[in-house]
């Protein structure tokens, strides 16, 4: 069946483009490669089907679908990790991946938590832990105090946001703190002080994923995909809406599935609220300096920062060290050096994900 529209991606971008097509009577079909819509926001929320239209779940796509009228990408964002002695750890894991594993049946009660890294995300995860009986001992945010106070003086503009702050909000929450060592059992701060812990749930931001956009041939411009007041890509007929072309949060990515999937202008403007998340938790140069030597840097393939000395750029890091030529195919290290180095991402070869010899030769 051929459709009107094509939505990837069922998170609130997403689905707001689903409700916004199917009302302008398009017939329309959402595919997601989770087993159930909300994305990583509302996993696992109730009513979230959209009557009149389609969805798919478990479908992890290697190309853009080229059966529709009309594409609209939502598919998020990912944290972005950055190395760090023992981040390798068991007991070290992403701050959104935990709040997902909850969300799936991981019992957390008693469970001791450490939050740490950067963005309005981890006191989000915090509560949600808290909720599911985790007793979380610390909220370390890197970004300075001063940057998160003034942060907070300007979110009047933002009714909504202030609620939302003051109901997220933890007696634990400490800025100017990071890790800097995952040890067994705990974490050392950047204060000098260790941390006992069973979990180590840290995140230093989202970063989008770029890949179908960029497959698709879309511009990208200052790491977002570039659109207009539609949504409308560079490329004719594909839309893009949600942290793909800024993080910025649910009302924006809502906004612009709206209007993707009407047709319409966006409602409000976000662009402050994106540029100022942006600038408050702008990543500081110490992290860069966190990594050893004998640090990984590329979980996939073991490859330690020693390793990269000599590289000049990711396609040397890919042929010297295989760095990045993993299972995750740079999703995890790509950013990470990035921000380390100053490379690029990589120009992105179909499929876009992992696929198996059975699949391609099935078609």
């Amino acid at each position: 069946m051929r459709y009107d529209t094509i939505v990837v991606g069922a998170g609130p971008a997403g689905l707001a483009a689903a409700r916004a097509a199917r009302r302008s009577g398009n017939t329309t079909l959402v595919l997601d490669d989770n087993w159930g819509p909300g994305g990583q926001i509302w996993r696992g929320r109730e009513g979230l089907d959209v009557d009149g239209v389609e969805l798919q779940f478990s479908r992890q796509l290697e190309d853009v679908p080229s059966d529709a009228g009309q594409v609209i990408l939502a598919t998020g964002a990912r944290e972005l990790f950055l190395p760090f002695p023992g981040w390798t750890l068991p007991h070290v894991v992403g701050a959104g991946g935990l709040q997902a594993l909850v969300k799936q049946g991981l019992n957390v009660r008693g469970k001791r938590v450490v939050v740490a890294g950067s963005g309005p995300l981890l006191l989000a995860v915090a509560a949600n832990l808290s909720k599911a009986g985790a007793a979380v001992v610390l909220v370390a945010e890197q970004t300075p105090w001063e940057k998160v106070a003034r942060f907070a003086m300007q979110l009047w503009r933002w009714p909504s946001k202030v609620f939302e702050g003051l109901r997220l909000g933890s007696s634990k929450y400490r800025a100017g703190l990071w890790p800097v060592e995952a040890v067994s059992g705990g974490v050392v701060m950047s204060d000098g002080v260790r941390y006992e812990c069973d979990y180590l749930a840290c995140g230093f931001g989202l970063v989008p994923n770029l890949e179908l956009p960029m497959l698709a041939g879309c511009a990208i411009e200052n790491g977002f995909v570039k659109v207009n007041r539609h949504q409308q890509t560079s490329v004719q007929c594909v839309y893009a809406v949600g942290e793909l072309t800024g993080i910025g949060g649910v009302e924006k990515a809502e906004a612009e599935g709206e209007a993707a999937g009407s047709g319409k202008v966006v409602r409000g403007d976000h662009g402050l609220f994106v540029r100022m998340l942006a600038d408050t938790f702008q990543l500081r140069e110490e992290l860069r300096k966190l990594a050893r030597p004998e640090t990984i840097v590329c979980r996939c393939e073991d490859v330690p920062l020693s390793r990269l000395g000599g590289c000049l750029n990711k396609r040397e890091a890919k042929l010297q060290t295989r760095c990045g030529m993993g299972p995750c195919q740079g999703r995890v290290c790509g950013p990470a050096l990035e921000f380390l180095y100053g490379w690029p991402a990589d120009r992105v070869r179909p499929p876009a994900f992992p696929v198996t010899v059975r699949r391609l030769i099935d078609g």
